[in-house]
């Protein structure tokens, strides 16, 4: 799922690209994406986009009279851009919205048709559209820790909880972690108050950090390459390979279609933590320490 790096690049490349335009047309292409009746998808034609803005993990691209395109693109859901006078690319796509300086695009990977479109009118509408979640990059240590305690979770949980922070996920919640040298099963009622101050800075430095990447990447070009898995990320999806600080080889916990990554030596005092499926087959033979996990590989 993008998260906010990848969504604030997103939202400053549409910017730049429709920002005072019309929307001449939409072609809806599934009939699972848009998941409102009122107002009419009509009624947004020919109308001058006023804004694009962030809310928690969706986009939404605001046009004149108030109405909102608000985008929730899920796990597998993209967005393509294709400059006016562009031949279209083939891969099927769930929407095309067709402004005055070309084509923007919706597609989505697999059979699971989870992205969504809502058409909205209003700012108080626009804000049913927001979990609630704090913007992480501004929000104080003071603000930071009050969330981050209202509720008694595992600090994996709470980091990716909507209600609590907004735009954070599996991927960079595992490099935030990663940073700030705590366990993603540490709760968040037993953190002292230094802790918690180490997980703020981290998280804000993380995300500043993933965003200039992200930019210097895209290069001013409409990013293409939005994926969770990235070549320079200290843990998230490198299970195995070694951890950039001590070299540890990466460890991982998985449940259902997700994973969280980690280094135990880094962040859990060397301690494995148990992975659901590999610990109940091993059950006794599951190794207590990543020394352990080595000597049994």
């Amino acid at each position: 799922m993008p998260e906010l790096p990848d969504l604030t690049v997103y939202r400053e490349a549409l910017e730049q690209r429709i920002a005072g335009h019309p929307l001449e047309s939409v072609q809806i292409q599934s009939p699972f994406l848009l998941r409102t009746i009122t107002p009419p998808i009509e009624s947004a034609l020919a109308r001058r986009v006023a804004a694009v803005r962030l809310i928690g993990k969706r986009l939404g691209v605001g046009l004149e009279g108030g109405l909102w395109l608000v985008f929730h693109l899920m796990i597998a859901g993209r967005l393509h851009w294709f400059d006016a006078g562009t031949p279209l690319s083939r891969r099927a796509a769930l929407a095309r919205l067709q402004f005055s300086s070309g084509i923007l695009t919706l597609t989505e990977a697999g059979t699971q048709r989870r992205a969504s479109l809502h058409l909205v009118q209003g700012e108080e509408a626009l804000r049913r559209q927001d979990p609630g979640g704090i913007e992480v990059s501004t929000a104080t240590a003071a603000e930071f820790a009050e969330r981050l305690r209202r509720e008694n979770h595992t600090l994996k949980r709470a980091l990716t909880d909507p209600r609590l922070f907004s735009g954070i996920g599996n991927a960079y919640s595992d490099e935030i972690l990663h940073a700030a040298r705590l366990s993603p099963v540490a709760l968040t009622s037993r953190l002292t108050d230094a802790e918690i101050s180490r997980l703020h800075g981290a998280a804000q430095e993380q995300l500043k950090l993933w965003i200039d990447r992200l930019r210097r990447a895209a290069g001013g070009r409409f990013p293409e390459k939005v994926t969770a898995f990235r070549e320079e990320m200290a843990v998230h999806g490198r299970f195995r390979q070694p951890c950039p600080v001590c070299a540890t080889p990466v460890q991982r916990i998985r449940y259902v279609d997700s994973e969280t990554n980690y280094c135990a030596t880094c962040q859990t005092g060397g301690r494995l933590l148990a992975d659901r499926a590999l610990s109940r087959l091993l059950k006794k033979d599951w190794p207590k320490t990543v020394d352990g996990f080595d000597r049994d590989e």
